[in-house]
């Protein structure tokens, strides 16, 4: 059983992902003098401010708060000054320069959604699906100069679904990070984590996981099926896997591998037993659910009897 800390520690984070782990380490006896948060952005149709998830439960549970623009700025550096915190704990934030996360004495600690040292980077739970990965975790590491190179303090490995998307794979991750990151900060406040090296093997290429782009969701049908179908998988929820139909852009956000007897060239699509399908380089996929520009989400079913014009045409990459 883990005893409380008096040890102060201040929380990075924005994302719901990174409101769990807050929720889980204040619930779970760690003494939070302080969290830094995304500002308030406009969001939705109407551009009202929202407020991150983070600094909801900030509020919620009167827990101090700071939402700077810029890291290095003297206000924010005095908040921290202020909280004194022991111990920092990034979670789903963008980099902190050197004098904020060389700033307490036990170093700054982040739990990264890979098994690192693969996926590297900004989007690692997308790119373990596109890159049609069935095993990926969680890392927690203390953060130093290159990023995500850190000595590792704990990980944790999932299997990963074959026909999961990143939203599934998030929850799961999320679900079995906030208790490894609750017992890595706890070791480290009590003195008992083993920080270990990254071991990285000369010989071996390791995946990265680069911020995705807009170019990154593009459907390419001459691509074998298999391939297709993780891309849509790694980009759905959000932001989609997208082509073009009609010359309009079509996002396509579920999609499954099917063995039929019709045969379509790559982009071509044919309504078949009450199903959409599109040919592959290699075979068939059937679109389950997509979204129009301006439309809302809907199954290919649904899409179709609003426009049955469009069962049978050859779908494009978008520009």
């Amino acid at each position: 059983m883990m005893v409380a800390s008096s040890q102060p520690i201040v929380f990075f984070g924005t994302p719901p992902f990174a409101a769990h782990c807050l929720q889980v380490l204040h619930q779970g006896g760690i003494h939070i003098a302080g969290v830094v948060t995304a500002p308030d952005r406009p969001a939705g149709r109407g551009r009202k401010l929202s407020e991150s998830p983070v600094k909801r439960y900030a509020l919620e549970n009167g827990l101090p708060l700071a939402q700077p623009e810029r890291l290095k700025s003297p206000e924010f550096l005095a908040w921290l000054q202020q909280w004194n915190p022991v111990m920092q704990v990034v979670v789903a934030f963008r980099m902190l320069p050197e004098m904020v996360w060389n700033f307490p004495p036990k170093g700054t600690i982040n739990l990264h959604a890979s098994l690192l040292p693969a996926y590297r980077g900004a989007a690692p739970i997308q790119w373990a699906i596109i890159n049609g990965e069935t095993q990926t975790g969680l890392t927690t590491f203390r953060l130093r100069h290159e990023i995500d190179t850190g000595d590792l303090i704990g990980k944790s490995t999932v299997n990963i679904d074959p026909d999961a998307d990143s939203g599934a794979l998030h929850d799961l991750l999320l679900e079995v990070g906030a208790p490894l990151l609750l017992e890595s900060v706890h070791q480290v406040l009590d003195g008992t984590a083993s920080f270990e090296a990254q071991s990285v093997d000369a010989q071996r290429e390791y995946p990265h996981a680069p911020k995705l782009k807009p170019e990154t969701g593009r459907i390419d049908w001459n691509a074998p099926s298999q391939k297709v179908h993780n891309l849509v998988r790694g980009l759905a929820p959000a932001p989609g896997a997208h082509t073009l139909c009609m010359g309009e852009p079509l996002k396509i956000l579920r999609t499954r591998r099917i063995h039929e007897v019709p045969v379509l060239l790559p982009g071509q699509t044919l309504q078949f037993k009450g199903n959409w399908l599109v040919g592959c380089g290699d075979g068939l996929l059937m679109i389950e659910k997509l979204q129009a520009a301006g439309a809302r989400v809907m199954s290919a079913q649904e899409f179709l009897r609003g426009h049955p014009e469009l069962g049978a045409v050859t779908l494009g990459t978008s520009s």
